[in-house]
C-alpha cells in the first residue's frame, strides 16, 4: 500500500535584501507559524542572483539560478513578500522573476499556487500590479485567498528579527492554510 504524503511544501520569498526587512521578517515568522501539513522554506539566495542574461539561460545554468529553480520546483507553492522601490518592485527581486519566465521543467512556476504579502506601512500597490503582471507571464496560479495586506512595522519586529502582534500572526496562518489549500486541489 503506498503512503500519500499530504505535506504541502511553500517555498517563502522576500523581496528584499535589507537585513531588518519586515517582509523578511513576517516570512522568518512563517517559518514557526506554519499550519500542520505545511513544511515552508525560505529561499536565501536573492543577493547571489546573476542579473538576467537570456544568454546564459541554458544547461548549465549559473549555480545560484540552478538553485533557485530547484526550490521552487521542489515546493507545492510559492509566497512571496516585496516591498515597493520607486515605484515598483526591487531590481534584485524583479530579477528573480526574470530568472523563472525561462523554465519549461516540470514544477516551474507554471500553474504553481502562488500568493503574496503585502506588509508596507503604506501599501505597496505600484510593487503587487507588477508582481501580478509578472505571475500573469509566467503563468502561476495567483491564490487571492491568500494574499494578504497587512501593515507590518519594525516596532512589531522583536531583535530576534520575528513578527510578535498576534493579529498579524494569526492572519499569516490563514494565509498559508489557504495556500496550502490551494496546493491540494
Amino acid at each position: 500500500m503506498d503512503v500519500v504524503d499530504s505535506t504541502r511544501r511553500i517555498l517563502l520569498v522576500s523581496g528584499s535584501l535589507r537585513e531588518g526587512s519586515t517582509n523578511s521578517a513576517v516570512l522568518r515568522t512563517a517559518l514557526r507559524v506554519v499550519p500542520d501539513a505545511v513544511d515552508a522554506t525560505l529561499y536565501t539566495g536573492l543577493a547571489a542572483l546573476p542579473a538576467f542574461n537570456p544568454d546564459l539561460d541554458h544547461d548549465p545554468l549559473p549555480a545560484a539560478v540552478a538553485d533557485l529553480r530547484n526550490e521552487i520546483r521542489a515546493a507545492d507553492g510559492v509566497l512571496l513578500s516585496t516591498p515597493e522601490y520607486a515605484g515598483g518592485l526591487p531590481g534584485a527581486f524583479k530579477n528573480l522573476l526574470d530568472w523563472t519566465v525561462g523554465d519549461d521543467q516540470p514544477g516551474s512556476m507554471y500553474e504553481k499556487p502562488v500568493a503574496w504579502l503585502n506588509v508596507a506601512a503604506r501599501g505597496a500597490p505600484n510593487a503587487h500590479e507588477s508582481l501580478r503582471k509578472v505571475l500573469g507571464y509566467v503563468h502561476a496560479t495567483i491564490v487571492e485567498s491568500a494574499c494578504l495586506a497587512v501593515p507590518v512595522t519594525s516596532a512589531m519586529v522583536d531583535a530576534d528579527g520575528l513578527v510578535t502582534d498576534e493579529t498579524v500572526i494569526q492572519q499569516l496562518v490563514d494565509a498559508l492554510g489557504k495556500l496550502a489549500g490551494a496546493c491540494a486541489s
